[in-house]
């Protein structure tokens, strides 16, 4: 039989940084129910393979289904193999596009690794949408379509944005908060967990259930977080994010180049340490915010890697941030001159793998240096107009920001 804690317990860790629960007081009756009999709740979470890597803002909600797994609970994660090919409208403003059968189980495969490093996936219960969406008719849809109204629909904000400014919305789109609600109904979720844009969706799973005579499921949501700039959600797309597959010492780089404001966030939904040892992390009358940076870079790095890679890439950053020395694993760029020159922002953009507008962009910034490796000496970039010669870049270092270093080389 299954231990499980005091039920006040559970809720302080499971509640941790959660946003909506709808609502508490049936969560506790449920785990008061489940600690009874016995017997776990089966808590969902649906992830759709809309790309082929997720970032630490997908983790945050992947801890909380751990949290419930460490809790002797019932992990149930929903590939949406089905619902990716629909595309979640969720904060869109305007229509996704469509995804192929093929290129969603090429990214279903890689998530589902990516996934593993934060999941007992000897513990979780893997499935895909697709065992019952495959199988239904189209009398089926039409059954599953008319459980909601337009004007229900028109309820959820980004549906109702979209409409006011006249963008378009495709049917289809309609369908996918039913396709997620049906997900619940099949898998018989007690719980099911969802960032804050997911509320609508999650709600819809609840009243799904009622219409099938089921106990509806308990909705939790949890934040989105903001990317390493501190102001826009972690996007790939926006260039913010950190990557669950990122090296190590690139990932602790970035983790040490947040806004010093985002770190209580990040330490209460990318950690599981206790919030007393937090508290006192952050105090500024008991730790440095350096070191309380450097502590949570360790932890991250450590839990989407492991210790030594962790402690490996500690050592690398301190050394060059802090010491001065320059990393001793640099890529080497390969970079061919147009005649005998090449313009500072081609140079950008060969080295860097970036466009020439974001070449010019980061020239314009002032964080573009030379390096000397023998003296170490720094010439800064910040001319995009500039050209090098042969001369001018054999042998040299090129440093993009404060994490960036590459050992030219010449083609």
């Amino acid at each position: 039989m299954t231990h499980f804690e005091k039920i006040d317990d559970q809720l302080a860790d499971l509640l941790r940084g959660a946003v909506d629960v709808i609502s508490e007081e049936e969560l506790r009756k449920r785990l008061r129910k489940s600690a009874d009999a016995g017997k776990p709740l089966r808590v969902k979470l649906g992830i759709d393979p809309s790309s082929p890597d997720i970032h630490l803002g997908h983790t945050v909600v992947l801890r909380k289904l751990r949290a419930f797994q460490d809790h002797g609970h019932q992990a149930v994660l929903i590939i949406g193999d089905y619902t990716a090919m629909v595309g979640d409208p969720s904060g869109k403003n305007k229509t996704r596009p469509q995804l192929s059968i093929e290129q969603v189980e090429r990214n279903a495969l890689t998530y589902i690794a990516q996934a593993a490093k934060v999941l007992d996936m000897d513990k979780t219960e893997v499935v895909r949408n697709g065992e019952w969406f495959h199988k239904m008719e189209f009398l089926d849809v039409l059954k599953l379509s008319a459980r909601t109204t337009v004007s229900q629909m028109l309820e959820r904000d980004d549906f109702t944005r979209r409409y006011n400014a006249e963008q378009p919305i495709s049917l289809h789109e309609f369908l996918y908060p039913l396709m997620q609600g049906w997900d619940s109904v099949m898998v018989k979720a007690d719980v099911e967990l969802g960032g804050t844009d997911q509320l609508f969706n999650l709600l819809m799973g609840r009243r799904l259930q009622e219409q099938e005579g089921m106990q509806p499921q308990v909705c939790l949501t949890t934040p989105i977080i903001p990317g390493l700039d501190g102001e826009q959600k972690m996007s790939k797309s926006l260039g913010n994010a950190i990557g669950v597959n990122d090296e190590p010492g690139d990932m602790f780089g970035k983790v040490m180049s947040i806004p010093d404001k985002l770190m209580r966030d990040w330490y209460m939904l990318l950690t599981r340490e206790p919030v007393s040892h937090i508290e006192k992390l952050l105090d500024p009358d008991q730790s440095h915010p350096r070191d309380a940076k450097l502590a949570l870079a360790h932890i991250i790095v450590q839990e989407m890697h492991n210790s030594e890679a962790a402690t490996a890439a500690q050592q690398g950053f301190l050394a060059v941030f802090s010491k001065g020395a320059l990393p001793e694993d640099m890529p080497v760029a390969e970079v061919a001159l147009d005649g005998r020159v090449i313009p500072a922002f081609a140079l950008i953009k060969e080295a860097h793998k970036v466009s020439g507008g974001d070449a010019r962009r980061l020239l314009k910034q002032g964080g573009v240096k030379l390096i000397q490796p023998e003296t170490q000496d720094e010439f800064s970039v910040d001319d995009e107009k500039a050209e090098f010669t042969a001369e001018d870049l054999e042998g040299r270092i090129l440093k993009i920001g404060k994490r960036h270093f590459y050992r030219l080389k010449l083609k």
